[in-house]
């Protein structure tokens, strides 16, 4: 989920949290819970720092280890640590419990959407993502703020949201139901189909599809329930060469294939080096695929430049691989 909506869980457990009878007697206890859970509600996220470094270091690790088991539970510990310092003698088990509850539903809510996490590691790598949930999804969202106006008018706050969280199960559902009817569709009209990614956008009429087969990716609209097909390229495996085995050593282009589950990739000669490019074919935006990573490798098996990333124009993305040049 975007960080909008994470917060805005986090205020809502705040206000569940009203339940327990610690919090209901301890106000200092209420304000903490309320502060750890919009902390631990944003927490996971807090790697979205690594961008300051590189991409390809934010590729490797968003959604990855600071989403996975081990550290929703260092997340919930470190928070009610800091705040029990700030706030001794406050209920530390109760705390922590609604916490860990914080920063597991962050966790939990995440695998909805196309991104996906690593939620299982260390037991598994594998990139968990349902794709029935939009990033930012304005019903989630706007359910929220209702909650927040009945709240400020003097509605019980766990009871309101509990109320909207029941509701916003059988949303859940409902769109998982329209994932799978257009599933069922792509299945019916292929046959033999190897792979089927869903990204819902901001309309709820509206979905992405990049839908893999044995010799071709396709890449298509849902609009209404009706199929477009926009894009068809054909499936070509990887070459076994020394240009490629070269380019797969990058940062970028690993951090790339590491991430990105149905991609294709193209080859441009220059006169001074070879471009190896490999463009993710589940974001295409207004005729544009632009999630890409770069490298140019020249005669001698050198990586020149590369870069991995969003750029939605050709003159972009040579502007960042001379900034990529620069820091190297």
């Amino acid at each position: 989920m975007d960080t909008g909506t994470h917060i805005a869980m986090g205020v809502a457990l705040g206000g569940i949290a009203t339940l327990d009878p610690a919090v209901q007697q301890n106000p200092a206890l209420f304000g903490a819970v309320v502060v750890g859970t919009v902390i631990g509600s944003h927490a996971p996220d807090f790697d979205t720092i690594l961008k300051l470094r590189s991409n390809a270091l934010y590729l490797r690790h968003h959604r990855g280890v600071t989403h996975s088991l081990p550290l929703v539970l260092l997340w919930s510990l470190i928070i009610p640590m800091l705040l029990y310092l700030i706030i001794p003698g406050i209920p530390f088990l109760n705390l922590w419990l609604w916490v860990l509850l914080a920063v597991s539903i962050h966790v939990f809510v995440d695998v909805f959407n196309a991104y996906g996490t690593q939620a299982l590691r260390p037991f598994s790598n594998k990139w968990i993502a349902h794709g029935f949930i939009n990033t930012f999804d304005p019903i989630i969202f706007g359910a929220h703020v209702v909650g927040f106006v009945f709240w400020m008018l003097g509605a019980n706050p766990a009871i309101t949201f509990l109320i909207i969280y029941f509701l916003l199960v059988f949303y859940y559902l409902k769109r998982y139901w329209q994932k799978r009817v257009l599933e069922r569709k792509i299945r019916i009209f292929y046959g033999e189909v190897e792979g089927i990614v869903t990204s819902p956008t901001i309309k709820q009429n509206i979905w992405r599809l990049a839908i893999t087969t044995k010799d071709s990716f396709y890449v298509a609209r849902a609009i209404d329930g009706n199929i477009q097909i926009v894009d068809q390229f054909d499936r070509k495996p990887l070459p076994n060469n020394k240009l490629m085995a070269t380019a797969r050593q990058d940062k970028n282009i690993a951090a790339f294939l590491s991430f990105s589950p149905v991609y294709r990739w193209e080859l441009k000669e220059y006169d001074d080096y070879t471009e190896v490019r490999f463009i993710d074919l589940r974001y295409r935006s207004k005729d544009h695929y632009p999630f890409i990573a770069v490298a140019q490798i020249d005669d001698r098996q050198r990586i020149l430049n590369s870069y991995t990333g969003w750029v939605f124009s050709e003159q972009k993305l040579q502007d960042k691989l001379l900034i990529e040049d620069k820091y190297q």
